[in-house]
């Protein structure tokens, strides 16, 4: 039913909860698993070469590829093999560039941003639901 499943995370814990649901669904219907963060790119305060070595790896490591990481390791231990996508656009854009890309079947995303004014002035799950190449599944994530 649902060939390519795609779930829009960031560091919270209603989009954990999104991933989850997501996770669920791909490992019920034999789904690929795709996981997609945006971020926004930070400079570097310091030439790589004169930072000493204990900095070096939290200051070239993106915080979303370590986000990935993590979730990669989760759904994978839940017996997954995702695919993880860093993107710089905003999360809506890049959830749905996401599943245009991949051909995607099924969106996954959480309600976080569905009340009151986000609602009508264009939450993440209310963008991606408008824009969305496929289904779109809106996970109740906060109550």
């Amino acid at each position: 039913m649902f060939a390519k499943v795609v779930v829009g995370a960031d560091d919270s814990e209603t989009a954990a909860e999104a991933v989850r649901s997501a996770m669920d669904l791909a490992k019920r219907f034999e789904s690929e698993l795709h996981i997609v963060t945006a971020y926004k790119p930070k400079a570097a305060r310091a030439a790589a070469d004169k930072v000493p070595d204990e900095f070096r790896f939290s200051l070239l490591t993106n915080p979303a590829d370590v986000l990935l990481t993590e979730l990669a390791s989760r759904a994978k231990e839940y017996g997954l093999d995702p695919t993880v996508h860093a993107s710089t656009a905003s999360p809506a854009e890049a959830i749905v560039q996401v599943a245009t890309d991949e051909g995607a079947d099924l969106i996954v995303v959480g309600n976080k941003g569905m009340h009151g004014s986000h609602r009508v002035l264009g939450s993440v799950p209310n963008s991606v639901a408008h824009h969305a190449p496929c289904a779109v599944l809106i996970v109740a994530t906060t109550h």
